[in-house]
């Protein structure tokens, strides 16, 4: 019984390994915009939601856990590192990263899985797979939007909170490291351009050719756009507001520049370095 359900294991291994290496056909520019422009919804939302909470300092300080709270010993980790890591590992027993779209912030081996099997297909090269800024978006996630986004207080509700910072950090996650798939379709589109380029490892030259400032202008305003739309307080009548123009004379659920300097400053460029280092791992 034991060695047939070892070879029966053993068969959807080299069955789900095999998937992993065929590329998909449904794989495009198209699908590719689809996805990000989708995603800028799910990040908005997640950011509005985290708005409802005041900052909650002793919920990142990894002292607070370890004195006068019933610990025999310091844990050496914030509240927020264990409830992410803890939550992580459960949805790792229930498949989430089982995808390739999905990347934990605290990796975890599990030997099994409580959801129902299916086949992802992969359409990433699997010797550039691994490539994410998980550890990035963590230190620009507390480090620098956090204290944009919450006020100072401390209301005590820190699962919550921090349950709203988790799903920002996998939005986050989700659409910057996304920039695995966009290399991927760019450099089917032009394989002799940048195999060149990969091949005498031209880091500029390949950050030149994947940047379209065109193109990161329009996301940029896009994102604004949207987080004053989604952002308002609506009545009856409508938006109190309708436009970005308009912004200084409406107080939103999170401030729209601060959404469009976030695009600006860390989730473009960052998607961009995800890009080029999976394309210099393409050929591998």
């Amino acid at each position: 019984m034991a060695a047939r359900v070892l070879q029966t294991l053993l068969l959807c291994n080299a069955a789900l390994m095999l998937h992993l290496l065929l590329p998909c056909a449904g794989l495009s520019l198209d699908t590719v915009r689809d996805f990000l422009t989708r995603e800028e919804d799910t990040i908005i939302f997640s950011l509005i939601e985290r708005t409802r909470y005041p900052l909650n300092r002793p919920a990142y300080d990894p002292d607070y856990l370890g004195a006068g709270h019933g610990h025999g010993h310091r844990l050496n980790a914030s509240f927020a590192e264990l409830f992410v890591s803890e939550s992580e590992a459960v949805q790792s027993k229930a498949g989430r990263y089982q995808s390739l779209q999905e990347i934990p912030f605290f990796a975890y081996r599990v030997p099994f899985t409580l959801a129902p099997p299916y086949n992802f297909t992969s359409d990433l090269y699997p010797a550039a797979a691994f490539v994410n800024v998980n550890d990035a978006i963590w230190s620009v996630y507390f480090n620098n939007l956090l204290p944009l986004l919450a006020k100072n207080g401390d209301d005590g509700n820190y699962a919550v909170t921090v349950d709203s910072d988790l799903a920002c950090l996998q939005a986050l996650s989700r659409r910057i490291n996304y920039g695995r798939f966009v290399a991927e379709v760019k450099y089917r589109g032009d394989q002799q351009t940048y195999t060149s380029l990969i091949q005498s490892k031209d880091r500029d030259a390949l950050m030149k050719l994947l940047t379209s400032e065109a193109q990161e202008d329009v996301v940029k305003r896009r994102v604004e756009k949207k987080a004053v739309v989604f952002g308002q307080s609506m009545a009856l009548g409508g938006p109190t507001e309708t436009g970005v123009n308009n912004s200084s004379q409406a107080t939103f659920k999170v401030d729209p520049s601060v959404v469009y300097n976030l695009y600006d400053q860390w989730v473009i460029p960052l998607t961009k370095q995800v890009e080029v280092e999976y394309l210099l791992h393409r050929l591998d």
